[in-house]
This record gives structure tokens, sequence and C-alpha cells, in this order.
């Protein structure tokens, strides 16, 4: 990720403090005038995402920082630290709507004021939606697991505002108040689901997944349009940290081959790699021809091509 990347991720993780306190508010003022208690849940998820806010922000900017004695190839991994927590908070809050919900199972009631309730509630929901939207797409284009993360988060909150109007609105048409709990409790499930696919996901991030296979195609294919010289290339290995990536791999040449001609067959390769994943780290193993390849193998230019 560019510098210019870096600050548009922290500049959205800082926003979203104050957006969520805002959407907080408007939540718990729908709850407040209708005494809903699937619009109570929704409230409730809301204040998980206030939490949430500050982790993403804080997290983002120390996985930033640069790397030092301590922490030698960067602090990347801790975005995939705050994606975990902000997968059990998402989990946490599908907990507390079914705690809300279970209460009303035994005593439903009809909410009051509804009109006002439910677009004050939908106001905010359209407000996540688009701003959910921004923070997955900067967050996958940036490669930052943390706001990706706090976007999923955020939708899942937008998915329970659904599921709680949906609910409202066929409670009060049908007179059966039990359907405003019990539909809460069905949003419920979808997003313990959602969670569990962002904690799944992050702690995959945090056991070295390699590159996507896009990228690993990618990668694959500069070095075969750039290995002019190379006998055989081998033993490729990806890994992802947040929004690095690291690549090493080894090349063959010929015996007779100078140290500087090896070095600017190194340089070309990394270039043109860097060309496909800006920013990447590489480290290329240069062997000679008498060296048995292993791994995972690159087709090259036949010598001479």
């Amino acid at each position: 990720m560019n510098d210019e990347g870096n600050a548009l991720v922290r500049k959205l993780a800082f926003w979203g403090i104050p957006f969520s306190f805002l959407v907080l508010g408007l939540k718990l003022s729908a709850w407040w005038v209708t005494g809903s208690v699937a619009l109570l849940s929704d409230g409730l998820e809301s204040t998980v995402n206030v939490v949430a806010a500050f982790i993403a922000y804080f997290v983002i900017r120390y996985a930033q920082k640069p790397a030092d004695d301590d922490h030698q190839f960067g602090h990347h991994k801790a975005e995939y630290i705050s994606a975990v927590v902000e997968g059990v908070l998402i989990v946490v809050a599908a907990l507390l709507i079914v705690k809300e919900a279970w209460g009303g199972l035994f005593e439903p009631r009809l909410p009051e004021a509804p009109v006002l309730g439910l677009a004050i509630n939908a106001f905010a929901g359209g407000l996540n939606a688009v701003w959910a939207t921004i923070l997955i797409r900067v967050g996958r284009k940036h490669a930052s697991p943390a706001l990706t993360a706090d976007g999923h988060h955020i939708m899942s909150d937008v998915v329970t505002s659904i599921g709680v109007l949906i609910g409202l609105v066929l409670a009060i048409v049908t007179g059966y108040a039990i359907l405003d709990p019990l539909l809460a409790i069905l949003v419920a499930i979808n997003i313990l689901i959602q969670g569990s696919k962002v904690i799944l996901h992050s702690l995959s991030g945090l056991m070295d997944k390699a590159v996507e296979p896009e990228e690993d195609e990618a990668i694959k294919k500069a070095i075969a349009e750039h290995s002019a010289g190379v006998l055989n290339v081998h033993d490729l290995k990806t890994r992802r940290a947040g929004s690095a990536a690291f690549i090493d791999f080894h090349v063959v040449v010929p015996a007779s081959m100078s140290v500087g001609a090896a070095h600017e067959i190194c340089d070309r390769l990394e270039d043109a790699i860097r060309g496909v994943i800006p920013g990447a780290t590489l480290a290329i193993h240069v062997e000679p021809e008498s060296e048995q390849a292993h791994g995972v193998r690159v087709n090259v230019l036949e010598p001479g091509v």
C-alpha cells in the first residue's frame, strides 16, 4: 500500500468513530419512541460498532508503523488481530440481540409510535449501508483486513436493521406482536454466521495465507515474461500480512554467469513483480545449474529467447 492509500485508510477509520456514535444515537432514539425489543436489539448492536470503530482506528495506525528492530517485517499483522476482535464483537452483538428478544417471546407487545420509529431506524440503516460499502471497497482495494472487517461488521448491522423493519411492519399489519422478537432472533442467527466468517478469514491471515489466486498468476506471469537468462525458477512461496505481500523464490542460472549479471536479472524480476504486486517484499535466491529444482516451479523463457 502506498502513502496515499495508507492516509485514506486512516482517514476512514478515524471518521468511523463519530459516525458510529451518530448511528447509535439514531437507533436508540428509534427504540425510545417505540419501546420495540427489536429496535433495542438493533441499538445494542450499534453499541458494539462504537467499540469496534475505536479498535479499528488505533490498530490501523499501529499496523502502518514502519518496521523497527523488534518487528523487522513490519506491524501489518496487527490488522488481522483487529479483524478477529471485530468478528468476536459481531458474535457478541448477535448474542445480545437473542438475549433481548428472548424475553419478548413471552411478553410480546406492539410498538408505540411505529411510523416515527421505523423512519428513524430506516434512515440510520441507510447511512450504515453507504458507509459499510465504502469501507469494504477501500479495505479490499488497499488490502486492509481491519477496515474490510469493520465494513462487514457494519453491513451485518444493516442486515439487522432490514430484518427488524420487516418484523415490525409484519407485527403492526397482522397484529401478531410476537413477530417482533421472533424475527430479531432469526436476524441474530444470520449475524452469528457472518461473524464466524470474519473470524475464520482473519485467522487464516494470521497463519501466513498465500496471496490470492489471481495475484499468484500475475506473479508467475511477470516472472515468466522477464526471465531471460534464467534456466529455471522454483520453490516459489508467497504470503500476505495485511497490506504487505512477501514473495520468495529460487532462480537457477548458468554456473559461468557473473554475480553482476545474476544481480541484474534479479533486479529485472523484482521490478516486474512489483509492477503487479505494488510494495511487495521479495527474496530471490540465485543458484547454479547444478542445483536440483524443488517446490513450486514457474515456466520460464527458453535460453536465448
